[in-house]
């Protein structure tokens, strides 16, 4: 049983791992690695032991937690109340169609609908039509999710990708929307990208690496043809990059785009000649990134060369790679990252980073104008889908504030409200946000964003504080609203997220400052971040708490393994999702998917430098002799980003060598991979088990 003394044990002793001799063999030294045997690459079933181990852990959670059951239960009522389950997204305009998606109530998953419609609306006599049932496709699922749909530039089929494993593996499949049969055609082992040639017959997909499922192949597969006969369109020789597929603004190219931390390529086949070659719009170069889009004649790239937070350039169609020819739109800012941008025919508009805020701006002849900016919330691009449309869509959040959906009429200005996300009962004006900034000890500002209601919970110092961080491939936490978290602040909750170095909220210095050999500054930032919090009456000391997920559990890891050191912070609770924790073993091995891919974020070990450094943080390594806060660690038996045996060998490793009695569980998804579950119920479920957890150690389970 969890009691609010976190020294109480639970009911039955936890599950015993039995311990393998096994050697880690590195360039620099061999590590001893007794869990290893946990390990089990098979795409569609593990070793019985393994399953017996891992479902020993389940049932020791279980019962560890069954004095909560009532608590989780409340949990999933209430969060499941705040779903309007009949709801459905705004309409958007794509190329003579209206789309969008709806839920029938009690619904897992939405239905991907369209009507008829000119630029400025839908037209009210034509039919709605159904162009993707996910409900019919997941029935008799335990896991479902679509990876990409598209129709073809008729509008008379449709392609998608659907992932029925959780392991990111789908396969792409074809329906016709005027009979609405699924067709015969299938391809199985795909990623998510799909993209369609003008003939309304060829479609582009990328063939999934067998080992490393994060990149492969670009093939193309004619409707009509076997799948044994697809021709390979593209092989990308570097195998720590990505390949990604789309197509262009003005549906002229199907874009091949090759992305890696430090360079990128982009290629384009002529959607009218499918069967031409690839040719290289944008060549790489070492430490240049980019992206390109293309419309009305001309590329418009988003680059960083010669400009750390990138610029917006435009290129003529025939010499794109020819710097002499292009033309600035946007300069390079020290204070602002330009972070996104689309093409419409009347004007482009840009996502920028200011000081940690999200904000839209416009470009038109009349020059530039921002339409959204507010401090502490994020404002971003939404679906735009048509260039021809009349409308800008762009979004609003904050973390109490719940997304609400704007069109911006390109020729007159004026800015509509489309809809604001229902939340039924939930009053906004009962919450407050607010972005502070904490000392680092480096003298640097991070940057933090804290929630609360006001009747609750104010900077008092008494409050239970979870403190949530990330802090890796340069991707920013943003404010966001989550429905389920006002489970935590109507108990009186303060929950704050730690803009901490290695995503990019203070621009792309920022992350540069917190990878590769810099990677302590993201733990530093944590430490720093919330100790700024305690010294202004955020948190009671005693009652504090953190979370962080993938990524962010490598965070987690760390800050556990300090918590019993000097300059540690004395958490009471922490929540490690999906956590990245084995990471030398796991970038020692090109085998395990990412680890190619991710050697320029965290280093590549079998250089000494970098081998020592990541043996410095990787949590696995680092388990100590000394007492932990309690700790919660979920994984998926079917992820495909963080390997199920990572946290599996991590809370084996801990629970036979920490010093304490405070709780460890570690809850495994046996269906579910890096996402966890797939539907929007069914998740509440896994948030209800992380909420109970925090809040019996605070006190707070009545």
């Amino acid at each position: 049983m969890i009691l609010p003394t976190p020294s109480a044990a639970p009911p039955a002793g936890p599950p015993v791992a039995a311990r393998v001799p096994h050697v880690v063999q590195s360039p620099h030294g061999e590590r001893d690695d007794p869990y290893h045997w946990l390990r089990d690459d098979d795409p569609k079933t593990k070793r019985p032991e393994i399953l017996a181990y891992l479902g020993a852990e389940n049932a020791f959670t279980a019962a560890a937690m069954a004095p909560l059951a009532g608590l989780e239960e409340q949990l999933v009522r209430e969060m499941r109340s705040r779903i309007q389950e009949d709801d459905s997204t705004p309409p958007v305009y794509d190329h003579g169609w209206w789309t969008w998606t709806e839920y029938q109530s009690g619904a897992e998953y939405p239905v991907l609908m369209r009507q008829r419609g000119g630029p400025e609306r839908p037209d009210p006599r034509a039919p709605r039509q159904v162009v993707l049932d996910q409900p019919a496709r997941a029935a008799g699922q335990a896991f479902y999710q679509v990876g990409a749909a598209a129709t073809s530039p008729d509008g008379k089929l449709l392609a998608w990708t659907e992932d029925t494993g959780g392991r990111r593996i789908h396969t792409l499949r074809f329906r016709s929307l005027k009979t609405g049969q699924v067709l015969p055609d299938e391809v199985p082992g795909v990623l998510e990208d799909v993209a369609w040639a003008a003939d309304n017959r060829t479609v582009f997909y990328i063939l999934q690496d067998p080992v490393t499922l994060q990149s492969g192949l670009v093939y193309r597969h004619v409707l009509g043809t076997p799948a044994a006969d697809d021709v390979k369109v593209y092989e990308e020789a570097d195998d720590t990059l990505f390949v990604g597929l789309g197509e262009s603004a003005s549906r002229e190219y199907v874009v091949i785009s090759v992305q890696g931390t430090d360079t990128a390529e982009t290629l384009a086949v002529p959607a009218r000649k499918p069967m031409a070659p690839p040719r290289v719009v944008l060549a790489r170069k070492e430490g240049v990134r980019h992206s390109a889009d293309h419309l009305a004649g001309r590329w418009v790239i988003r680059t960083n060369e010669d400009a750390l937070n990138f610029k917006l350039v435009s290129a003529p169609d025939g010499a794109p790679d020819v710097r002499s020819l292009w033309r600035t739109l946007v300069p390079g800012r020290e204070h602002a990252t330009l972070e996104d941008f689309v093409l419409m025919d009347r004007c482009i508009a840009v996502e920028e980073r200011v000081e940690a805020d999200l904000r839209v701006r416009l470009l038109g002849p009349g020059g530039s104008r921002p339409i959204a900016a507010q401090a502490g919330a994020t404002v971003t691009l939404g679906e735009n889908c048509d260039p021809a449309a009349a409308h800008l869509r762009y979004e609003v959040t904050s973390m109490v504030l719940p997304q609400a959906t704007h069109d911006l009429h390109l020729a007159d200005g004026t800015s509509l409200l489309r809809k604001t996300r229902p939340v039924p009962g939930y009053q906004t004006e009962l919450y407050a946000t607010e972005r502070l900034w904490a000392p680092a000890r480096d003298g640097q500002r991070i940057p933090v964003t804290v929630a609360w209601r006001r009747d609750k919970a104010r900077p008092h110092g008494k409050a239970p504080l979870l403190v949530i961080g990330y802090g890796a491939y340069g991707l920013s936490y943003d404010p966001e609203f989550s429905s389920t978290r006002a489970s935590l602040l109507d108990r009186g909750f303060v929950v704050a997220l730690a803009h901490v170095r290695g995503g990019a909220e203070l621009g792309e210095a920022w992350y540069e400052d917190g990878r590769l050999m810099n990677k302590h500054h993201s733990f530093e930032d944590f430490i720093d971040a919330t100790r700024g919090l305690l010294v202004a009456g955020w948190g009671a000391p005693d009652r504090l708490y953190a979370s962080g997920g993938s990524a962010g559990g490598l965070l987690m890891g760390v800050v556990a393994n300090q918590s019993g050191q000097p300059g540690g912070l004395p958490f009471r609770g922490i929540v490690m999702d999906v956590p990245f924790v084995d990471v030398v073993t796991t970038m020692l091995d090109e085998t395990i998917p990412l680890t190619a891919n991710e050697w320029t974020q965290w280093g590549d070990p079998r250089e000494k430098a970098a081998y020592d450094y990541l043996l410095s943080y990787s949590p696995y390594d680092n388990i100590r002799a000394q007492a932990y806060p309690a700790l919660l660690v979920t994984t998926g038996l079917w992820d495909s980003q963080v390997q199920y045996f990572e946290p599996a060998k991590f809370v084996a490793r801990l629970r036979a060598t920490k010093t304490d009695a405070n709780p460890l569980l570690l809850h495994v998804n046996m269906e579910a991979g890096h996402g966890g579950a797939s539907g929007r119920f069914e998740a509440l479920s896994e948030y209800a088990r992380q909420y109970a957890f925090l809040l019996d150690l605070a006190g707070l389970r009545g």
